[in-house]
């Protein structure tokens, strides 16, 4: 199969089966989309709203359509010309409910003598699997042959018991041990998916665990499926073995992986397209952040928090905490692997904490473990010692301790940076997204340039992304906050005013509420209340998942029943959201044409074609009305834009006619004239208002956007400057026809933005 032209991400789900996304491939058709991309449609654990908890991996869920929809997808999209890319969850398996899990099940009822033992990540030296599922009135009962905790079913091992045996004997018989859950961070004995325990770490270096999981994968692949996403490959005891042997089974599938490059890190060469897109995310949504404005948003931000750390303190804070209390059994389970050093586990600990990116690749990478080696002790010099001592097991891709240093390192960057730091850390929360550096303050024009001329010549299969289902908000709610840049008087008065209102005690929460307010506009309130739950709980401050604080989340919610119940708060903050639509409609269409138009392969998430205002999941899951949207997109198709080649006002385009404008024109010119989409050469403009542009030229197609339209407006517009072509070209958005140099005041007079093919 060739290389998709374009993804479209699908959620799959007991509300949205296999056969409802059957149903819409004709409108996807239309769009003008390549391929189909689904999330993980194995068998998962009953209700998972992500399928990332695959419970059987020889069967296609049933409750998301099973075989049957999964065929009728194939057929649909067989028929209407597009390709099927498929998510795969090779590092983990879900074990919330034992028994949906026949593996699982099965190494519980039989130990080690399990032929599906050795398919676990199970530290053996402890007799019993450890299992954290009790709460504080652990009563156990024996019920048809199986130990019971409420509904939580365990099998029993064959002649384990008796009827009428004391029910704590019979548990005591088993290869398992029922704990309170509290004790799962620091006693686990099987690796997970993070910290999650209800997700158990699967050995698929071992080419028969690997054969058993990925069969029915890769039979779709042989039957002609488009490709294969990889979800977390960094979990892995060796990637890039994996891949090698991935992209052998599934000869000519697109393959991408979903690595989190940090700024300035290189993918390595694995046998891939390329990553799944957050590193294109971090540079497109960038260009549109005003980067001048951030000695002005440091200081607003330290004034009003007291908050003066900067974001690699909040990192290394973050990833102490999760090393000191999440991955205690992580950590434990490195140092017993050298019992001659004394202090080899806070060694272990200090290191990971020290790695500036997720992991090695031994050899690969050894740069960045001599650098974090190097760090830790400077950090703490006590445990230099025990690095010394360890370092030469650390640099040997071999030795098992190496192997798992690399696999902590990355679990312990996910849990401090995503899902703690980004938390804590609110100088501008619209830079806090995965794969990106809040402590860059945007990404210039030229830095821009360099980087999709670098993604041209090394990565031009790469997968290209603004939204997914792990963003921590939509692409439209960032593209909203990168005006707050061009505000700063605007917006010191709401975040001021928010926060005289507000009792939150953490400050910087507080402000971090406030730039939430402006990102969303005034949405349906329990979105923003669900949304404060988890934000608060993952920054694990006042409160946490595991210790609520309801004193604190009462306040935290009072702040925001404020903002739309306090007649000063709310007029103030509607008085911000107008400031913030048009201009943020603006940014939202430019850095959407140019994601869909920089090289690499362009996904759409679901939805996200309209205007897209989600926050974190699982609110960025909502369904969507894929009816609604057929009925926009058949009139967006049945001509060029209004009256005269007028396009919609955008502060009057509230469903978002002018995005799916955008992303059709350009998936279906993808699709249908792929030449244009070869190179990458930076296209200048001159005149007063230059540096408000970003354009360059695919082969024979420009891509025209608009930066900073706040700053631009109120220094004249474009008067006086031109776009620096020459010869004849059509604007693709609006149909109008011109001859280079073009001036933009004319040429982006209907949108924002312009697609010219000559």
């Amino acid at each position: 199969m060739p290389v998709p032209t374009s993804t479209y991400r699908l959620q799959i789900t007991d509300d949205f089966t296999l056969t409802d996304a059957a149903a819409i491939v004709p409108y996807l058709a239309r769009l003008g989309v390549g391929a189909v991309y689904l999330s993980p449609v194995l068998q998962a654990t009953t209700g998972s709203t992500h399928g990332y908890d695959t419970t059987d991996v020889t069967r296609i869920d049933a409750g998301r359509g099973g075989e049957r929809g999964f065929e009728a997808l194939r057929a649909a999209a067989e028929e209407h010309g597009l390709g099927v890319v498929v998510d795969i969850v090779p590092n983990h398996l879900g074990i919330e409910i034992p028994h949906e899990n026949p593996a699982w099940w099965d190494v519980l009822r039989l130990g080690q003598d399990s032929g599906y033992a050795h398919w676990f990540d199970i530290d053996w030296t402890r007799p019993r699997i450890l299992l954290p599922v009790l709460g504080d009135d652990p009563e156990l009962r024996i019920t048809d042959g199986e130990l019971r905790y409420y509904d939580n079913r365990f099998p029993l091992a064959p002649g384990s018991w008796s009827a009428g045996d004391p029910v704590d004997q019979v548990h005591a018989r088993q290869h398992y041990e029922l704990v309170h859950w509290s004790r799962g961070d620091s006693e686990l004995n099987y690796r997970r998916f993070f910290a999650v325990t209800s997700l158990a770490g699967v050995r698929v270096e071992d080419p028969s665990v690997y054969a058993a999981t990925h069969a029915l994968p890769l039979s779709w692949a042989g039957d002609g499926l488009a490709g294969l996403r990889v979800d977390h490959p960094d979990g892995l005891v060796d990637p890039g073995g994996y891949l090698d042997r991935l992209a052998a089974d599934a000869p000519g599938a697109w393959i991408t992986v979903e690595k989190i490059l940090e700024p300035g890190e290189a993918l390595p060469a694995w046998p891939v397209g390329g990553t799944t897109g957050y590193d294109a995310m971090r540079e497109a949504c960038g260009l549109f952040v005003d980067g001048a404005a951030e000695t002005e948003f440091t200081a607003l931000y330290q004034g009003l928090t007291a908050d003066t750390l900067t974001i690699a303190q909040h990192i290394e804070i973050g990833k102490r905490m999760v090393v000191e209390r999440l991955l205690v059994a992580e950590v434990r389970r490195l140092a017993a692997l050298a019992p001659e050093v004394p202090e080899a586990a806070p060694a272990i600990a200090e290191l990971a904490v020290a790695f500036a990116v997720y992991r090695s690749y031994l050899p690969g990478g050894a740069d960045r473990l001599d650098a974090a080696l190097r760090l830790a002790g400077e950090r703490r010099p006590g445990v230099r010692p025990a690095l010394e001592a360890l370092s030469a097991r650390l640099h040997d891709p071999a030795d098992e301790l190496a192997r798992r240093m690399q696999q902590l390192s990355g679990a312990t960057m996910a849990k401090g940076v995503e899902d703690t730091a980004f938390y804590r850390y609110a100088r501008f929360v619209g830079l806090n997204e995965v794969g990106g550096d809040p402590g860059e303050f945007g990404v210039g024009v030229a830095e821009f340039h360099a980087l999709q001329q670098a993604r041209a010549a090394d990565w031009p299969e790469t997968m290209t992304g603004l939204s997914t289902h792990d963003t921590k908000r939509g692409e439209d709610v960032r593209a909203r906050l990168a005006v707050l840049a061009e505000l700063p008087q605007a917006w010191a008065g709401f975040a001021s005013a928010f926060l005289a209102a507000s009792e939150v005690p953490n400050r910087p929460f507080a402000y971090f509420l406030a730039q939430t307010l402006a990102g969303v506009g005034p949405v349906d309130r329990e979105r923003l209340h669900a949304y404060a739950e988890k934000a608060m709980r993952e920054a694990a401050q006042e409160t946490r998942w595991t210790a609520v604080n309801a004193g604190f989340e009462d306040l935290v919610h009072a702040a925001i029943d404020r903002a739309y119940d306090n007649r000063a708060l709310s007029a103030a903050w509607a008085a911000l959201d107008a400031q913030l639509e048009q201009p943020g409609r603006s940014n939202a269409l430019g850095q959407k044409l140019v994601q869909l138009t920089m090289p690499g392969v362009p996904d759409v998430y679901q939805g996200t074609e309209l205007w897209e205002d989600s926050l974190v999941d699982p609110d960025n899951r909502r369904p969507v009305d894929y009816a609604a949207r057929a009925e926009l997109l058949a009139g967006v198709l049945g001509g060029v834009p209004g009256e005269g080649g007028k396009g919609p006002d955008l502060a009057l385009d509230a469903v978002g006619e002018a995005k799916l404008r955008v992303t059709s024109t350009v998936l279906r010119l993808r699709r249908d004239e792929p030449e244009l989409f070869r190179g990458y050469t930076p296209v200048s403009a001159s005149g007063p208002a230059a540096d408000h542009l970003v354009a360059y030229d695919r082969g024979d197609l420009v891509a025209v956007a608009t930066r900073l339209p706040v700053r631009l407006a109120a220094a004249g517009g474009w008067a006086g400057t031109v776009l620096d072509v020459d010869g004849d070209w059509t604007d693709r958005l609006t149909g109008r026809r011109w001859t280079g140099p073009i001036p933009l005041a004319d040429l982006l007079g209907t949108y924002p933005v312009a697609l010219l093919t000559r």
